[in-house]
Order: C-alpha cells, then structure tokens, then sequence
C-alpha cells in the first residue's frame, strides 16, 4: 500500500457512504486525513466508516445533491466545523438508465435530474471552494469524471455522458482560471468499476461483454482508484493540474 501523511488535511468527499466514494474515504482515512464524509440516504454506512478511525476528526453530512439549496448547505456546514477545507472530492453522481424510447417527459426527467446531481451541485460547491480557497491561500479540487466524457457512452445514458463531459470542462476551466491562487483542479475518468452503480449496466449487457473491452483481465475496483486521490490530495502531483488521468483498465486509451 502506498503510505501518505494527510495529517491535518481537511478533505470533503462526497457521496462517501458507497462504491468509490466510500474506499476513497476509507484510504484518506488510512492516510491519517479528517474527512468529511457526505452521503444521501445510507448513513449507517457513513457512520460505521467515521467510527473506523476516531483518531481523525472526521465526522459524516446530510444532503441530497439534487436541491442547490442543501448543496449550498453542505457546504456551509464542512465549513462551520472544518474551518479550512485543504480538499473537495467530487465523487457523488448517478448513472440512471432512460432510452431514446421513453415518452419525452420521462427522458427529460432524468436528464434534468441527472444533471442537477451530477453537474450542478458540483458547479456550485466549487464556486463556493474557489472563494474559500482564495482565503485560505489554496486548495484542490478532483472531479470524478468518466471514459464515457470522450468516448461516448450507449442510449440509455446520455445524460450521464453529458453530465461528465461538463465535469471535466469544469475541472479543467478552474486549472486555468485560478491556478495563480494556488488552486489546482483534477478530474480522474474511470471506465466501469465494480460498485452497485454499475451493476444496471452489467446486468443488462453482461459481465463478460465488459471484461471484454478491457485490456486488463479484471474490472477495476475502486482500490484501484483511492491511492490516486491520496496523491493529489497530499500535493505530489500539483503541477499536473488541469489533467484528467484515465483509470478504465485499457478500455479507452487516448
């Protein structure tokens, strides 16, 4: 395992109650990093999480992603208790499936859900991180974006595609606007990992079929993707800002 010092690091992760955002907590964690650790509906698994380490100050927050106001909210409260914020993980997102085939109100409802979550509220948030950064002298920011933001992505997830294509044009638009206030900003782009997010998709098209695009011989799991968090967040890769670092097991390769 890779060993970082993250004492004293302030890091919000959210979505951190499940699949990616969860083992990127927990590795921070490791790492000795307080973490403030978002979630939506599942607290049980936040809690248990927070009560693994309580050598760090890292406590769990509410909120639904989909309201601006309870974005906005979040935010304020990782603050009030945080004082200074060193790191934002912009993990929370979904992945819901609606084909070209539905009535147009039911497609519309999804991609205006999707993109309220997926791409509005970290829109916000990093607003509110920009100036909070700017006081306190610096910060970063990583975006966990996706393959599906160059490669396109099936029917079903346009949304989702779309949403992730905003992502990275957000990341890589804070690089260059606030990189003289020593704020950098990453996006890291998986392909499919093996977490409950992704199990829609591989029921419908199988297991095999998506082992098959890959170069490697197994799905990526988030393990494969937390020690990268680690490193950005400890300051190791600063002058990589404005990069987006593809973790999708040789399936898209650019």
């Amino acid at each position: 395992m890779i060993q970082l010092d993250l004492s004293n690091k302030n890091i919000l992760v959210t979505g951190a109650s499940d699949g990616i955002g969860k083992e990127i907590a927990r590795f921070l964690m490791e790492m000795n990093a307080n973490v403030a650790l978002h979630f939506f509906s599942n607290e049980n698994s936040a809690k248990e999480l927070a009560e693994l380490y309580p050598s760090t100050n890292s406590r769990i927050f509410q909120a639904d992603l989909e309201s601006p106001k309870q974005a906005e909210l979040l935010w304020n409260k990782v603050v009030e208790h945080y004082k200074t914020i060193d790191s934002v993980i912009f993990n929370a997102a979904v992945f819901l499936k609606h084909s070209t085939h539905e009535k147009n109100d039911e497609w519309f409802d999804i991609w205006n859900k999707t993109i309220r979550i997926n791409l509005d509220s970290p829109g916000l948030i990093s607003r509110m991180a920009v100036n909070h950064f700017k006081k306190v002298k610096g910060g970063r920011m990583v975006f966990i974006g996706s393959r599906a933001a160059f490669r396109g992505e099936t029917e079903e997830y346009l949304a989702y595609a779309a949403s992730k294509g905003g992502l990275t044009s957000l990341a890589r638009s804070i690089a260059r606007s606030f990189g003289k206030f020593n704020i950098k900003s990453f996006t890291i782009a998986p392909g499919f990992v093996k977490t409950k997010m992704a199990e829609q998709f591989i029921n419908d098209y199988g297991e095999e079929k998506v082992l098959g695009e890959l170069s490697l011989n197994r799905l990526t799991v988030p393990a494969d993707i937390s020690p990268l968090i680690g490193l950005i967040c400890s300051g190791a890769l600063d002058h990589a800002t404005g990069s987006t670092i593809d973790l999708n097991a040789g399936s898209h390769i650019r």
